[in-house]
């Protein structure tokens, strides 16, 4: 307390004392006036009893008086004493700033009324100890780790997969659509069963989010143990310690600020059909729910470096235009080298043309491009559509030492990709996509070209699609699809060859595919999932395969089917969004 207020403070003792002085003396003067005139007064004065309890209501009007009084002290003084805090952090006086109360000091007279110090404040209420949340109680929270403004999130899964197939691939638990063995009496595949367990298809990755001068950025890595090429990545692989190569699947970085956003890094390509808008994430991405790590026969899709640049005009429309890693290729659907070559061109033109085993080693004269539009308007009933339209545009150049000449074809796609929710949990999908010298992108299924004895490029038509539908209901999905590629013949004549030569041609290898089919029926069931812990599901897949060669020799099978039976079970991290989708 200052030398100000405890001036103040002796004023208001003093005034209190002087108050109840001079009420005791008043009392006193009165009880003498009446003793004195008793005598004098008696005829007109009450009786003794009557003037004594006159006295004692006095006496108590008098003290409730001095009580009121007092009370109305205790709250001014309160008033002017309690520490009030202006905002500034500074504290002033009755709720009054430093500079009020200084000014105010300066030319103020002490009240004269009785006044008293301000009772000391209430005692707080003692701390009562909350009991202790239980662990079902504590709010759930993804897998994550802050490092300064950035965050860390852990994603992925750990699959146990076991694949049954009716004829012998030799190709692991990703399945070769187009050329899974004849059942002839020759045949050695056709005649056997295969079954196998693996882990290969477990993933691992990481998701790293944060803003930097407003713009958000998002890294996204992801690889799986199915690196090397079936089985036979390492010699022994398969007998005693099963050393899976791990492998690069996804390594990108997106950095969108307002409607713009640009993607660079291996990703899912851009003609890969989406769920929602234009997106790399895994969970805005169609390739079907299977279990089959080559997913559905007749999806379109690669895992290639990009560049994208994608514009958002609105929430319910995306544009994006993207620059594919290129590779002019000659495979196909019955494995490497399905597409024969003239002799005259095989030694230069092999390591021009990829023929599914030429690594990295293939020129290019640029990148693929690829434009896509997606729509996503909500429909009055509330459900989700999502629809898009896209286009591709390949150039191959090779050059021909024989002639010194360099030859040059250019290429292109269209795809169109519908997903409706016709009802709650119940989408409809057809993706389609048809090209002329895209085969590349049907994974490989289809050759993009055939050279001419002179050289010259002469480019495939195939096309391909993808159709079902997908149910969820609860934890429980159920999925349908059927999917088919169709290769169109490309028979080129070269009589140093023995007549023709190309894709498709009268004599050529039954590995030469007009068309092949997959259906395709399956479900999963998350049985158990919790946001801080994960999720535990099992998974089940059924596939009916069929393929059709351009040319059937005498004796030969005109088709052949495969059976395949896959269960997988699966746990996932916690924060990681469900796979696939």
């Amino acid at each position: 307390m200052d030398q100000i207020s405890r001036r103040r403070f002796r004023r208001v003792i003093l005034a209190v004392c002087l108050l109840f002085l001079a009420s005791t003396a008043l009392a006193s003067g009165e009880e003498s006036q009446a003793s004195d005139d008793g005598s004098t007064q008696a005829q007109h004065s009450p009786t003794p009893v009557a003037a004594s309890q006159n006295e004692i209501n006095e006496l108590k009007r008098q003290l409730a008086e001095q009580q009121r009084q007092i009370d109305e002290l205790r709250r001014m003084l309160y008033a002017q004493t309690k520490p009030v805090d202006n905002g500034s952090g500074a504290v002033g006086t009755a709720g009054r700033t430093p500079a009020e109360s200084a000014a105010r000091v300066v030319g103020e007279v002490a009240s004269l009324a009785p006044m008293f110090p301000a009772a000391s404040a209430a005692t707080p209420p003692p701390v009562v100890q909350q009991p202790e949340k239980k662990e079902a109680d504590q709010p759930a929270a993804p897998l994550q780790l802050q490092i300064g403004n950035a965050y860390l999130t852990p994603i992925g899964f750990m699959d146990f997969t076991a694949v049954f197939r009716d004829v012998a691939t030799g190709t692991g638990i990703g399945t070769n659509f187009g050329n899974f063995p004849y059942r002839t009496a020759t045949s050695v595949g056709g005649n056997l069963t295969e079954f196998r367990f693996s882990p290969q298809n477990s993933r691992l990755g990481m998701r790293i989010d944060t803003q930097v001068k407003g713009t958000k950025v998002l890294g996204y890595w992801e690889s799986d143990f199915l690196g090397g090429t079936g089985n036979q990545s390492v010699g022994n692989i398969a007998v005693t310690s099963n050393s899976f190569p791990f492998r690069l699947r996804l390594y990108w970085v997106d950095v969108r600020k307002g409607k713009f956003e640009f993607l660079g890094g291996q990703t899912w390509s851009l003609a890969t059909p989406g769920r929602k808008g234009i997106s790399p994430l895994p969970a805005d991405l169609f390739y079907t729910q299977v279990i089959d790590v080559n997913y559905q026969l007749g999806l379109v899709w690669g895992r290639i470096p990009e560049l994208r640049f994608v514009y958002h005009p609105s929430d319910k429309v995306t544009m994006a235009v993207a620059l594919d890693n290129p590779e002019q290729y000659i495979g196909g659907s019955g494995g490497a080298g399905v597409t024969v070559l003239p002799t005259n061109l095989v030694p230069s033109y092999s390591s021009q043309l990829n023929n599914g085993t030429t690594t990295l080693a293939v020129p290019n004269l640029h990148p693929d491009i690829i434009a896509k539009i997606a729509f996503d308007p909500t429909l009055p009933n509330g459900r989700a559509l999502h629809f898009e339209v896209g286009a591709l545009a390949r150039t191959f150049k090779v050059y021909n030492p024989l002639t010194a000449q360099h030859f040059t074809a250019t290429g292109w796609g269209t795809q169109a990709n519908l997903n409706i929710e016709l009802f709650k949990g119940f989408r409809a999908v057809t993706n389609n996509y048809w090209s002329d010298g895209g085969g590349r992108y049907i994974f490989g299924q289809a050759p993009d070209l055939v050279a001419r004895n002179d050289g010259s490029l002469s480019l495939v038509h195939s096309g391909s699609t993808v159709d079902g539908f997908e149910f969820t209901h609860k934890n429980f999905l159920l999925y349908a699809y059927y999917g088919g590629v169709y290769i169109q013949r490309n028979a080129i004549s070269a009589p140093g060859n023995g007549g023709l030569v190309g894709y498709g041609f009268n004599g050529s290898a039954n590995s030469q595919n007009r068309s092949v089919q997959e259906g395709t029926i399956g479900f999963t069931d998350t049985f158990w999932k919790d946001a801080r812990y994960g999720a535990l599901a099992f998974m089940a897949q059924y596939s009916y395969f069929t393929r059709n060669p351009w040319f059937v020799g005498p004796g030969a099978e005109k088709n052949t089917h495969m059976n395949m039976v896959m269960l997988n079970l699966r746990y996932t991290l916690p924060g990681s969004a469900p796979a696939p989708k």
